[in-house]
């Protein structure tokens, strides 16, 4: 007969997956090496199953091993929604959230959104961290986020997603460029424009393509942001005209830049959308759909000038 599995178990089998490396992941949960060791070879015995491919490049996971992953995260997931669920009938919504957040949005948006719900819910702590939208869904979906904010839209089949806000994207331009003059500026006047953008790790970059397909500009491959800082700092060298969301725009040009010319576009009709994404297995489902709504109620109170509503 073969011996149960242990909580332990499956979180040292999780970190020794996540680093890849046995030292690193003994570190990581606080053991010795040969304690968590003995661990996974007791999982895998408890299991009748191989896990891990031990060689020269590190643990890596065998097919069933990957199985076996994706089952442990959603165990794990359960156990930590049981003990915040327990401490929440005491004292309200509370445990800890890790949430992903595109660089283009979260540093000009989240502060209000941290502030609204440690006002709310003091006993919640909600870790946040930056990464592109390509990179937040893959982490999202291995469970290294437990929701992110992102721009949509979000393919897969796995996830629940909330549509937030939709947020203008504005055309920057060098102080002296032949538009940076003109109050309002329409779609002939883009044709046969060079076109700044971030990376394809980014929905945006998606979105700038298919426009500059649709009106005939050139969008610069040779030349991928890797910030919109840099997309702003080529603009501003002539480099090519770019399209900034709403929100950088207001937070890190504003009225008095002395460097670019932000113009409107379409009458801002021209926006991406804004969504609140997580797994659909998460046992977190209740409180995001809380914090989704906070999110909404920040986004109406706060940004209402530069964001609209979906």
């Amino acid at each position: 007969m073969n011996p149960d599995v242990t909580l332990r178990q499956l979180r040292y089998f999780v970190a020794l997956a996540d680093t890849s490396h046995y030292r690193k992941a003994a570190e990581l949960v606080g053991v010795s090496q040969p304690s968590l060791s003995q661990q996974i070879v007791g999982l895998e015995a408890a299991l009748g199953l191989e896990l891990v491919e031990r060689g020269k490049r590190g643990a890596i996971l065998t097919p069933g091993g990957r199985d076996v992953l994706e089952q442990s995260r959603i165990i794990l997931d359960h156990v930590e929604s049981l003990r915040t669920s327990a401490h929440g009938a005491k004292e309200g919504i509370s445990g800890t959230l890790r949430l992903g957040s595109t660089p283009t949005l979260g540093p000009y948006f989240l502060p209000q959104v941290m502030r609204r719900i440690h006002k709310e819910y003091p006993a919640l702590k909600v870790l946040v961290r930056d990464a592109a939208p390509a990179i937040l869904k893959e982490e999202l979906l291995q469970g290294r986020h437990d929701f992110i904010l992102t721009q949509l839209p979000f393919r897969s089949a796995d996830v629940s997603v909330r549509r937030l806000f939709r947020e203008p994207l504005m055309l920057a331009v060098a102080r002296d460029h032949a538009l940076a003059q003109k109050p309002e500026v329409q779609d002939a006047d883009i044709g046969d424009l060079d076109v700044l953008s971030l990376s394809t790790a980014y929905t945006l970059h998606n979105q700038i393509a298919l426009l500059c397909d649709e009106l005939g500009a050139h969008l610069r491959s040779e030349y991928e942001g890797t910030s919109l800082d840099a997309i702003r700092h080529m603009v501003s060298l002539d480099m090519g005209v770019a399209f900034l969301p709403a929100l950088y725009v207001k937070s890190e040009v504003g009225k008095s830049a002395n460097d670019v010319t932000v113009l409107p576009f379409r009458n801002n009709r021209l926006t991406r959308s804004i969504g609140m994404v997580w797994r659909k297995q998460s046992p977190h489902g209740t409180t995001l759909e809380r914090l989704t709504e906070i999110v909404k109620e920040v986004s109406q109170q706060h940004f209402a000038q530069q964001l609209k509503a979906e």
